[in-house]
């Protein structure tokens, strides 16, 4: 198996059905389920990647170059055809760009303290630009709904979260998004579920989730991950916005309850006044457990499984139900997974 480092970052794309990986040997993709090998471009075609990002499960996939070996500059988004096996668009930006996302309609480009967002994918043009504290991940996500063009990206203030509408934007419109005081700490991660009605945020302490409404800004729940500080690498929402998944490196991926939520476990203590909000909080469903301290991914396949994906190169696939019991269906090294017909 490739050793860890071998893997710059994990993405699903919009539905969660699929898995890119960006490397120091090149790109790959995988159907989730079942686990196949989509899309695999060599070091020698593209150079050590940084990103890769798909549309959906189209044949357009955006690619930023990376790593020790890489053949495009960081600076630089090329968007790869596989249909025509060729890159058939290149962006190149003055600073190296951090984070891409994609709609049918719309590129959106992330710099450490500005977001740029382009009109796609016929003749590119830019439509706006959002300016943003320091952003060093490229922290923004993009809802995937045709009725609902929302951008969620950090604020200037401290542990804020500005949501801006893309629906009427056309180039040089004042666009103002709106705030959301979601933390007192930086934020680590933002998901924007599939209807984007709700947004989850979490912040670098790493032991609460937020779930706010978008419409309203108001916030609905607050989930306990745990007690004691923690990086988190991923939060997703369930397809019908039933459930909520959070990857963290104390190698647990949580699952919580947001339609149910007296599914979740509480407190024992919550009742002790002098105790605070602490006790007041949500803990999750349920819970498996991952490789610890290595980056990882996760998602919901179909019905009420998660899906978790770690830079070692190692898929989880477990099954709970609402009485919290949580069941490991599958296990699999996907680097050694190969491909069973071309993507």
């Amino acid at each position: 198996m490739m050793a860890r480092k071998e893997i710059l970052k994990l993405r699903f794309n919009q539905d969660h059905g699929c898995l890119s990986c960006a490397m120091e040997s090149g790109a790959r993709i995988y159907n989730v389920d079942p686990l196949t090998e989509k899309l695999h471009l060599d070091v020698d075609k593209v150079g050590s990647v940084s990103q890769v990002e798909m549309l959906k499960r189209t044949n357009l996939i955006a690619i930023v170059g990376g790593g020790s070996v890489p053949r495009f500059a960081e600076n630089t988004v090329l968007i790869w055809d596989d249909y025509l096996k060729e890159f058939v668009l290149e962006i190149t930006f003055s600073m190296p760009v951090v984070a891409v996302r994609i709609r049918e309609d719309k590129l959106i480009v992330a710099q450490r303290n500005r977001i740029y967002v382009y009109s796609f994918p016929d003749n590119p043009t830019k439509l706006v630009a959002f300016d943003t504290r320091d952003n060093p991940n490229g922290l923004c996500e993009i809802c995937p709904s045709r009725d609902r063009q929302l951008l969620a990206f950090p604020g200037h203030k401290l542990g804020s979260l500005q949501l801006a509408d893309l629906t009427n934007t056309v180039p040089a419109m004042s666009n103002s998004p709106t705030l959301i005081n979601a933390h007192q700490n930086e934020l680590a991660c933002v998901a924007i579920n599939q209807q984007g009605s709700y947004v989850a945020t979490a912040s670098t302490k790493g032991t609460l989730i937020r779930v706010f409404d978008t419409f309203s800004k108001k916030l609905l729940v607050e989930l306990r991950r745990g007690s004691d500080p923690a990086t988190l690498y991923c939060i997703n929402f369930s397809h019908d916005s039933a459930y909520l998944c959070v990857s963290s490196d104390k190698g647990t991926v949580h699952v919580f309850a947001l339609k149910e939520t007296e599914l979740n476990r509480r407190s024992t203590l919550r009742k002790i006044g002098f105790l605070g909000p602490y006790v007041e909080s949500q803990w999750g469903l349920t819970h498996f457990t991952v490789p610890a301290e290595c980056a990882c991914m996760c998602a919901f396949g179909s019905g009420t499984s998660v899906i978790a994906a770690c830079v070692d190169g190692t898929f989880h696939k477990c099954v709970f139900n609402k009485d919290g019991n949580c069941n490991r269906e599958a296990y699999d090294v996907f680097l050694e997974v190969g491909n069973d017909e071309e993507f």
